[in-house]
């Protein structure tokens, strides 16, 4: 299921990532918020990813690639946005989303490198006091781009399809 439109094409980046659970988090986020393809550099998940994660099989259904290049792996198509807390960035709130969208992030103890924010289409960052973890942030950055979309697939259908097996409350209707 894609919570947005067919025609959009939305790509999760991550700049070698450390913690198998993080990246079992972001897939889970991909997962949740319709994302196509999640892609990675360096080695460090490759040597760690033994440990398991609740991805719910989400990798069966979208791609976790390794690649040598994050700007590398951009068609003309596709709009980079790098999320991190670079001075000059715009702030998330204030973003408008590409219809099309590479989001590259920084590893878990490091940042996205000059080279890739240079080749940036935007820079954005998440406006808090402090640094966010690394899934936490790509749920947020999907969440934004969620709520701001034009096709929000929001139904007691969806609700159905997305809750736990065990959940089965409704809202009590008011006489």
């Amino acid at each position: 299921m894609k919570i947005e439109s067919k025609n959009t094409k939305v790509i999760v980046g991550l700049t070698n990532p450390k913690s198998p659970s993080n990246v079992g988090a972001v897939m889970r986020a991909a997962g949740c918020y319709g994302v196509d393809e999640v892609i990675y550099t360096g080695q460090r998940y490759q040597q760690a990813a033994k440990f398991s994660t609740d991805t719910k099989n989400i990798s069966q259904r979208i791609p976790l690639t390794p690649v040598d290049s994050l700007v590398l792996t951009k068609n003309k198509d596709i709009e980079i946005v790098c999320v991190e807390l670079v001075e000059g960035a715009t702030p998330l709130p204030l973003f408008n989303h590409p219809e099309n969208a590479l989001y590259i992030l920084g590893p878990e103890d490091g940042s996205i490198s000059q080279m890739v924010v240079d080749n940036a289409d935007h820079v954005v960052y998440i406006p808090t006091i402090g640094c966010m973890n690394l899934a936490a942030t790509v749920n947020v950055v999907l969440y934004d781009r969620l709520a701001k979309s034009d096709d929000l697939a929001a139904s007691d259908e969806l609700i159905k399809q997305s809750r736990d097996t065990n959940n089965k409350i409704k809202i009590k209707k008011q006489s």
